[in-house]
């Protein structure tokens, strides 16, 4: 349905979007006329619980929100939060003559469409307005050329929302009985903790291989320039004909994979390099081969997060939340899209700006078009862009911060897209000689020089792997032939170890999951956030590790739901979900075979032509409801214990990982907790052993004889501590109570080694120092920020712990006589220095804070979290922190209200009370005397009327 002319022309328009912001930069092109409203996101979902259902609702339906005996019809409600936008809505509406919906144009977009549709009921024509980019000519384009809802958007939307409904409300539960209370599992969540899981269990069972090989410096014997180096280095290749062994030929297990290979050892290998030192070496061959490298493609979704992890330091969260303001102020076009395609105005504009800014030598004839390389990408979107048929460059926008840098970073690898191939040449040099005891060794060179840059003046992409070579990184070679003369400067030899694989970044695990077509790419960053969230991963700079808790959760679902975490199983069903958006599969059919398998749903005869969910070996397969169902097989002590070695084994329980050897309660039982930041694979039984060497539980120091009460050392929540042990009889509650005296250890203090004077000196505070000479008391206190004196409602800083026992009333006055510091005192020395902050370009360090080490940049500040420490952070790892909370902006500050004059209220509620008091006896007095004198005619009508 297309805009009315009769409404083209007069009228009132109301535009409802997703978001304020959007909404504000979209009133500015739209003019009087039009309305711009938010949803401000879905309106309406899924219960979240039990008491949001209404109460028609019985059953399972009250507990999933899904009526699945009745074609998984869902049960929306309007979410709590959004009732008071839903009503505003509803008024704009009513005096509105057409009504837009201008949400995102993806399966969420169209879904809240929808939803809004439904809820508003609206009685005016509605049309479905839709744009990639927020630009004036795009927002008006969008005005002129509505479209229909597409109602298979809608229907693969929420056939995506039942299954993870469903998924998630019937194994999480499995989870709390089982592992631990709170704990969810989700349809691609779930498989990504699986990854990340196995990476850790294949660090876990690597055994490294160490191995030898030389590195020889060879000269010319020319003098050389820079363009023709006069030396060259290369690397032992064979001996005798038989390759050198490299880490590559060495198994996870560190043997090798084929006896083909010769393996060095330091003895070998030294004495191979002395036997070589004075041999004559010569050049057997120059390979020359021309080198060309294209330009990469324009970002999507995933690729953007990739990059912006390598070269920002983003998390993928960060980029995704910088990126939809960039979008929403109309930088950039949609970010959330599976497209590498430009529009011809993109390919015009970006062509436009590779003359102008680089020169008709970097462009080429035709435009460049990049071909898909999602399978089932989502919708027919651009790719990542500037936006505008003119794209701004990063100067000219005015942004700055990570909106700067993350812009900067489309800008370039937009325009690079429509550039010329780099070219140049990559050159081999074989170098051979006879040993002393007569072995012949060839060493190898390679180098790469490029004679024309084109895209890469632009733009070159990052590397996961921090050692790799860049695409624009040159290794010259001198310039030799075949059977020139070499002289060897020096022949060393060097050791090397296998490592074991890299866990997973943001960027490796978005990468990942999108090879093995496991969920969405616009979904990724919110999954990475969910595992972050539930403790299933924490992160040691920018590497994603495992929790001991993870392992316990991917080892029941691998035994006992091993179809719904097998990666295969999960991609066919982002297939099926697919085919379901294209018209191809209908939804309940397939619904009703992942819930209730083969044969086994309510009107299972509807099944035929639906997708398989997954079953591609033809056997009978049970549904998720028959799989949640059998409990009795699942051994909770099992799935959470892990054998470590020498008896000792890893369980997960309720209050976190610990070890344990022996059984509980039996005679020489030892049983320690493991730290929550530690890595699996870092658990080794001689670490296991350390641990459980170490005293655990109280710590008895010995009798106050003051009072004859047992003092003990303690490991609390919130650290080490002492306290005495009152006697059994003691009131605990009421007006008579007494509580123990306790004190936290100082940091210099250990728990294992703390001293019975020590704890009775630690409990004898605050101590009182003396008073003043107007008698007011000065105390000496340990506090959550450290030692302190205190004289009433002044408190001063003391510099160290020991003062506290120590500090006189001379010296407490002295510092009371001086003015008192505002703000803090002089700043301490920061614990670490990280570098150059890639988008402040500000020293970044770390600090001390009063809740603990955090970094900064001087402008923003960053608490480093569970799994960071000063000891390991990386500067990468500091760059992501920043970046992550530069992402959420300002905290937001409550206003707040002025106190009332409670005195005043009160006597203007009292003269109100009076006054109300006042008028009701006059209206009483008034109705009396009116009804008297009511009473009084009728009265006289009536005797008048009466006969004599």
């Amino acid at each position: 349905m297309s805009p009315t002319s009769e409404t083209a022309q007069g009228g009132r328009r109301l535009v409802i979007v997703e978001s304020p912001a959007k909404a504000k930069t979209i009133k500015g092109y739209l003019g009087p006329g039009y309305v711009v409203e938010a949803s401000v996101g879905h309106i309406r979902d899924l219960p979240s619980g039990a008491a949001e259902v209404p109460e028609k609702y019985t059953g399972e339906v009250r507990r999933l929100g899904v009526d699945v005996d009745h074609d998984f019809a869902p049960i929306y409600v309007v979410n709590a939060d959004k009732k008071a936008q839903v009503r505003k809505l509803k008024e704009l509406l009513a005096e509105s003559d057409e009504l837009f919906l201008a949400t995102d144009e993806d399966r969420e977009g169209e879904a809240i469409a929808w939803h809004l549709q439904e809820v508003l009921k609206p009685k005016v024509p509605v049309h479905r307005m839709v744009f990639h980019e927020i630009t004036k000519d795009a927002i008006q384009q969008a005005v002129r050329n509505p479209r229909e809802l597409n109602k298979r958007m809608v229907d693969a939307q929420e056939t995506r929302r039942i299954l993870d409904r469903l998924y998630g409300y019937e194994v999480s539960p499995v989870l709390w009985k089982k592992v631990m209370r709170g704990l969810s599992a989700g349809r691609v969540q779930s498989v990504a903790t699986r990854l990340v899981v196995e990476r850790e269990r294949e660090r876990i069972a690597f055994r490294s291989a160490e191995y030898w090989d030389l590195t020889g410096s060879f000269a010319t014997g020319r003098a050389g320039d820079p363009s023709d180096p006069s030396s060259l280095t290369a690397r032992l290749a064979t001996v005798d004909g038989k390759r050198v062994a490299q880490g590559r030929d060495f198994g996870a297990d560190g043997r090798l994979k084929s006896e083909n290979v010769l393996h060095l050892d330091e003895g070998k290998a030294r004495a191979l390099a002395a036997s070589l030192a004075d041999t004559r070496f010569s050049v057997r061959s120059v390979e020359s081969k021309p080198y060309r490298r294209s330009p990469y493609a324009p970002f999507r979704t995933t690729t953007l997060q990739q990059e912006a992890s390598r070269k920002l330091g983003f998390g993928a969260k960060a980029t995704m939340q910088v990126a939809q303001k960039l979008y929403e102020n109309g930088f950039i076009t949609y970010m959330r899209t599976d497209s590498t395609v430009l529009s011809d105005t993109a390919v015009a504009a970006a062509r436009a700006q590779v003359t102008q800014l680089y020169g008709a030598d970097y462009l080429p004839e035709k435009p460049r078009v990049y071909a898909g390389k999602v399978k089932n990408a989502q919708e027919a979107h651009e790719a990542i862009r500037p936006s505008g048929d003119r794209f701004r460059t990063p100067a000219e926008t005015g942004l700055t911060g990570d909106q700067f840098k993350l812009y900067e970073l489309i800008w370039k690898r937009t325009v690079a897209s429509q550039m010329k191939d780099a070219t140049g040449n990559s050159v081999t040099v074989r170098i051979g000689g006879t040993a002393a005891d007569g072995r012949d060794a060839e060493f190898t060179a390679s180098g790469k020089t490029i004679t024309f840059h084109g895209f890469m003046k632009a733009y070159v992409e990052g590397a996961d792997d921090p050692n790799a070579e860049l695409d624009d990184r040159e290794r010259r070679l001198p310039q030799v032939a075949e059977g020139d003369a070499l002289t060897a400067e020096e022949i060393t030899a060097d050791g090397h170890a296998t490592k074991p694989p890299a866990r997973y970044t943001e960027a490796t695990l978005v990468k990942e999951l999108e090879e093995r077509e496991i969920g969405r790419p616009s979904t990724y960053a919110s999954i990475i956030g969910t595992i972050l969230d539930r403790g299933y991963v924490f992160k040691k700079g920018t590497a994603l590790v495992p929790s001991f808790l993870s392992f316990a959760v991917v080892n029941l679902l691998e035994k006992h739901f091993g179809r719904l975490v097998d990666y295969d199983f999960t991609a066919r069903m982002e297939d099926d979900l697919d085919r379901i958006a294209r018209g191809e599969a209908q939804s309940v059919p397939w619904l009703k075979r992942f819930y209730f398998g083969e044969g086994g749903a309510p009107g299972a005869g509807e099944g035929s032509g639906a997708a398989d969910a997954g079953n591609g070996d033809g056997d009978h397969l049970g549904g998720l409801k028959e799989l949640v169902t059998d409990l009795g097989a699942i051994d909770a002590r099992e799935i959470s214990s892990f054998p470590v070695g020498n008896g000792i084994v890893l369980r997960v329980g309720r209050y976190g990982p610990y070890v344990e050897r022996g059984e509980k309660d039996q005679e020489g039982h030892q049983r320690a907790d493991v730290p929550d930041d530690l890595a699996p694979d870092e658990l080794t039984v001689e670490y296991a052993e350390e641990l459980l060497a170490k005293p655990s539980g109280d710590f008895e120091l010995g009798t106050d004889p003051a009072t004859g009460h047992q003092i003990v050392a303690k490991a609390g929540r919130y650290g080490p501590y002492v306290t005495e042990i009152l006697p059994e009889d003691t009131p605990k509650t009421g007006k008579n109570a007494v509580k123990p005296r306790t004190a936290s250890l100082f940091k210099t203090m250990s728990i294992d080694t703390v001293t019975l004077e020590e704890a009775l000196q630690l409990m004898s505070l605050p101590r009182v120092v003396g008073t003043d000479p107007e008698g007011v008391e000065i105390t000496a206190q340990n506090g959550r920020y450290g030692p302190y004196l205190k004289k009433g409602t002044d408190s001063r800083s003391l510099t160290s712990e020991e003062q506290l026992f120590t500090i006189t009333l001379e010296e407490a006055l002295a510092i009371y006589a001086q003015p008192k510091q505002r703000g803090r005192a002089a700043a301490k020395p920061p614990l670490k220095e990280l570098g150059t902050d890639p988008v402040s370009e500000k020293p970044v360090v770390v600090k001390d804070g009063r809740f603990g080490p955090y970094v900064t940049d001087g402008e923003t500040n960053a608490t480093l979290r569970t799994g960071d420490s000063v000891e390991t952070i990386t500067p990468e790892r500091g760059y992501e922190l920043l970046a992550e909370k530069r992402a959420k902006g300002p905290a937001k500050k409550t206003a707040k209200k002025a106190p009332a004059k409670k005195t005043a209220a009160k006597k203007t509620a009292a003269k109100k009370t009076a006054t109300a008091k006042k008028a009701t006896a006059a209206k009483k007095t008034t109705a009396a005397k009116k009804t008297t004198t009511a009473k009084t005619a009728a009265a006289k009508k009536t005797a008048a009327a009466k006969p004599e």
